[in-house]
């Protein structure tokens, strides 16, 4: 197996930074003290394909996307694309990790598909075969730019993603990082899949319009994550039954940390608050003590006893890690967690998950859990 690995080194660092997303935001991210995300779940799933498939054939992307973490893993590239050259002899400064656009992903994902020798750093400029897989970390927007262009290209090369992003729509995903390597490591046969992206500005603001950007070869396996899809039925008497208990215990010093989406919102609005659009807020005795907030105002508002209030995404199932990563591990560590759904969104997933950054952490999560359906019901699910 010949794998082309490439990382969208910026993916992801506007989540836990309260931005929702990082297209055209690196900057601002930057500013609020984000700091990567990509690389650490480069490294596990390179870690993870170098055990379960340490024979793998690997070129990759220069520094700052994929050359390094490839090494350290223990791999030797026979290929390395430089996306920042513009000729064999050009060998420019290594580029800041926030300057890499669409445009250098593109260029590499080119060179894969091409094989040969032309616009490669290191060895000889060999003549190397196209890759058999394409390999990317980052979120649904990496998952455009690598599908637009092999779909230019008339390239019929199968593309999986490494999970990086704030908001993951596309069913061209592994669940975790390590799944990821292993549907890369076994797979035997691929389908056609949709890559979806959204408009973040417009998800910033609370419109959730997911639209088809391109339709990609991808590897089939039972842990490649689903589309997202919308779940029917009502949430009212969900939502009233939770805002009352959260009600009875107004004036106890109770921290609710409410988190995003609609099953949610529901449940700020019968607390008669306006929820932030597609945001974490934060109840404490009778009034909301931090609007839309990151990581690090959720922190700060903490205290003796909290408790997060979360619905997993319809169709995919997951608690944590997609949507709402101002809910991190320093986060959920002090918190109570009360998971949240209607009837109709639990009949959509086999079982619930979790991918937090934190596999430690994760694996804590793992269990059989109850899940709050209406007023006062309650259904088991188990969380893998």
């Amino acid at each position: 197996m010949h794998v082309g690995f490439v990382m969208n080194p910026v993916a992801g660092m506007g989540g836990r930074v309260g931005l929702k997303g990082t297209d055209g935001k690196v900057d601002e991210a930057l500013a609020r003290g984000a700091e990567p995300r990509s690389p650490d779940r480069a490294r596990r799933a390179l870690e993870r394909l170098a055990t379960v498939a340490p024979e793998t054939t690997i070129s990759t992307a220069a520094d700052p996307m994929g050359e390094l973490l490839v090494r350290e893993a223990g791999f030797e590239p026979v290929r390395v694309v430089d996306p920042f050259a513009r000729s064999e002899a050009d060998r420019p400064d290594r580029p800041d990790p926030t300057t890499t656009t669409a445009e250098h992903t593109a260029r590499v994902v080119e060179a894969f598909a091409a094989g040969g020798g032309s616009g490669t750093a290191g060895g000889d400029g060999e003549n190397v075969d196209s890759v058999d897989l394409i390999l990317f970390v980052g979120g649904d927007g990496t998952a455009t730019d690598v599908a637009v262009t092999l779909e230019q290209l008339g390239s019929e090369i199968p593309m999986l993603g490494v999970p990086a992003g704030v908001k993951v729509y596309s069913s061209v995903f592994g669940v975790s990082p390590e799944d990821a390597a292993e549907i890369a490591a076994t797979f035997s046969r691929t389908e056609r899949r949709e890559v979806m992206d959204i408009d973040e500005d417009a998800y910033r603001e609370g419109e959730v319009h997911p639209e088809l950007r391109a339709v990609a070869r991808v590897p089939v396996a039972d842990d490649l994550q689903s589309s997202k899809q919308t779940a029917s039925g009502t949430v009212e008497s969900l939502a009233e039954g939770v805002a009352d208990d959260i009600r009875d215990r107004d004036g106890e010093g109770v921290t609710f940390v409410l988190g995003p989406g609609s099953t949610v919102g529901a449940i700020k609005a019968e607390l008669d608050f306006e929820p932030s659009p597609i945001g974490v807020d934060v109840w404490r005795d009778g009034e909301v003590v931090v609007r839309d907030a990151n990581e690090s105002a959720i922190l700060d508002a903490l205290g003796e006893e909290n408790v997060i209030v979360v619905s997993p995404i319809g169709g995919q199932g997951f608690v944590f890690g997609r949507g709402n990563p101002q809910l991190s591990p320093a986060v959920i560590r002090q918190c109570d967690v009360q998971i949240v759904a209607s009837r109709a969104k639990l009949d959509d997933v086999r079982a619930l998950r979790v991918d937090t950054d934190d596999p430690e952490l994760d694996d804590e999560l793992a269990g059989w859990v109850r899940v709050r359906v209406g007023k006062f019901e309650t259904r088991m699910m188990k969380i893998v």
